[in-house]
């Protein structure tokens, strides 16, 4: 079985040679079934034959077009303090994929510590979640966490990132590449935001932009970089990221695109002897743990380092000798700014102004 690196290297054609090529032709074959199966659900929603609930109270959903990490969490962190400075109650609902035994996930962890005001509430039947925020928890707007692709619960905000770094999925839908549904898609979103926006250059941007502007031409264009911010260790103390600067570290992490976080790393000028990646949502048990605190040690690593949603995980500020500290981000975003800002002032209009009963209607 590929992991996330090697499914990378083979869709996007950097893997050559016979064998890959022939992978690639069976993946495509696999692609056309998978590409059917989803224009046929999308156009049931489309036609009114499978049903969109509505649950009372302002919905934004935060998604993307393809598989693997894209920076939701750090957006919809800045979406929910947004909206909490305005005095907005607000619960984020997301699937809990890779959750461990009815637990929580990472994302949910780490949306627990930057936002302990903010209910999560985790279930594959979101709109079941979502009912239950507005109807238990007083909800007046909900934070829809990866939800482009489920469409079954209405949203009056649709939120789409795609990555710099492989912004169309290679072209090709799962198997094949790495669109969860084809590009075309993307006309259903009122906001596209360029993640990593910083990891390219000028002319890569305006080129994805164009593209983006072709698909959802009604849509504001943003973009997003995800900026070095500080060291945060299991204990909650902070340093700034000049404390590990110049010094040999060791790098892990369990992303769905763990170049990115390679790419923060890079931009933070930190000096990475060796990295390690692990597959998304990653459960570390013991015996990754002691490999990690082996390998550490073994590169001559003086600390070892990775992103808040691994330290979660791990929960520990050490590992054998060796400090664990995870790179904190702050998002800046650019771009029709202003334009997002005032749909969400409206829902938060809209939020302020419903009664507790019309949120259960």
């Amino acid at each position: 079985m590929l992991d996330a690196d090697a499914f990378r290297a083979l869709v996007s054609g950097q893997r050559r040679g016979w064998t890959a090529s022939a992978l690639r032709a069976g993946l495509r074959l696999a692609e056309g079934p998978y590409r059917l199966a989803v224009a046929w659900r999308n156009r049931r929603y489309d036609r009114g034959r499978l049903p969109i609930e509505r649950v009372g109270v302002p919905v934004v959903s935060v998604g993307n077009l393809t598989l693997g990490g894209t920076g939701k969490t750090p957006l919809v962190a800045w979406l929910a303090r947004w909206l909490r400075t305005r005095g907005v109650r607000v619960s984020i609902v997301s699937r809990g994929y890779g959750a461990q035994h009815g637990g929580r996930n990472d994302e949910a962890l780490e949306l627990e510590q930057l936002l302990p005001d903010v209910p999560h509430l985790q279930n594959p039947d979101r709109a079941a979640a979502a009912r239950v925020a507005v109807e238990e928890l007083d909800t007046q707007l909900i934070l829809l966490d990866d939800g482009f692709q489920h469409r079954r619960l209405a949203r009056d905000l649709d939120i789409v990132l795609i990555d710099a770094l492989a912004p169309f999925g290679y072209e090709h839908v799962f198997p094949r590449g790495m669109l969860r549904e084809p590009a075309g898609s993307l006309r259903r979103a009122d906001v596209v935001v360029l993640s990593r926006a910083d990891a390219i250059d000028d002319a890569a941007r305006d080129a994805i932009r164009r593209r983006a502007k072709t698909l959802a031409p009604g849509a504001c264009w943003l973009t997003a970089a995800h900026v070095p911010d500080a060291w945060l260790c299991a204990t909650g103390r902070a340093e700034p990221l000049a404390a590990l600067a110049g010094r040999p570290l060791a790098a892990f992490c369990g992303l769905g695109n763990p170049r990115g976080f390679e790419h923060t790393l890079a931009a933070a000028g930190m000096q990475v002897a060796s990295f390690r990646t692990f597959p998304d949502h990653h459960a570390y048990h013991r015996t990754d743990v002691e490999a990690l605190a082996h390998w550490a040690e073994a590169c001559g690593a003086e600390a070892l380092v990775c992103t808040h949603k691994d330290l979660v995980k791990i929960g520990v500020d050490r590992l054998g000798r060796v400090p664990v500290w995870a790179l904190t981000i702050r998002l800046e975003l650019q771009g029709d700014l202003a334009a997002l800002e005032s749909q969400l002032t409206a829902l938060a209009e809209r939020a302020a102004a419903a009664r507790p009963s019309d949120a259960t209607a």
